[in-house]
């Protein structure tokens, strides 16, 4: 029964909640703390607190970790599963949906027309990110950066990662 409630406690919230992993957390803590009482209001704040020092999405590092806590490796695997079953739901359903009617004309115009502001979007983010470097560690050290970078992904094809890992070795060795 506890592998049950771990689910629900973390699939309920998911499914009904809006705006991602911030704005579920209410949610998550008024099952966690509220309705099954695996923990109280002081140790989900300090989960919490721990969750937002790590990479990645808040809602899944929490749902393992009070899975585990609950019911180990297991309820940690359910918890988890329960945290990003919804959107694979909705994205099962949305991609089923687009490629049943993929020769459609209204869907190919919808796809033309995505394009474009996904395209700004990145552009926007891109221009963020370079005001905030330019800011944060000068124009000089923004240009090393993004000139080798640029250099190591599109002529030598060296993997992204590696580039991310060139750009933590430089700002730690030169800017820390």
């Amino acid at each position: 029964m506890i592998y049950w409630h771990l689910f629900l406690a973390f699939f309920i919230p998911n499914i009904v909640g809006y705006g991602g992993g911030p704005a579920i957390i209410p949610l998550i803590e008024n099952e966690v703390v509220g309705r099954y009482g695996w923990m109280s209001s002081q140790a989900f704040a300090e989960t919490l607190a721990l969750g937002n020092a790590l990479p990645s999405p808040i809602a899944t590092k929490m749902a393992g970790y009070i899975g585990y806590d609950v019911a180990g490796i297991a309820g940690a695997l359910i918890a988890t599963f329960a945290t990003v079953a919804p959107s694979l739901l909705l994205m099962l359903i949305a991609l089923g949906t687009l490629y049943r009617y993929r020769d459609s004309i209204k869907v190919k115009s919808m796809s033309q027309w995505v394009r474009p502001v996904v395209m700004t979007l990145m552009a926007y983010l891109t221009w963020r990110f370079l005001d905030e470097g330019v800011t944060t560690a000068g124009a000089v050290h923004t240009a090393i950066i993004g000139g080798v970078a640029a250099v190591l992904i599109l002529a030598t094809r060296v993997h992204p990662a590696f580039v991310v890992c060139f750009g933590l070795v430089y700002g730690a060795l030169l800017l820390g």
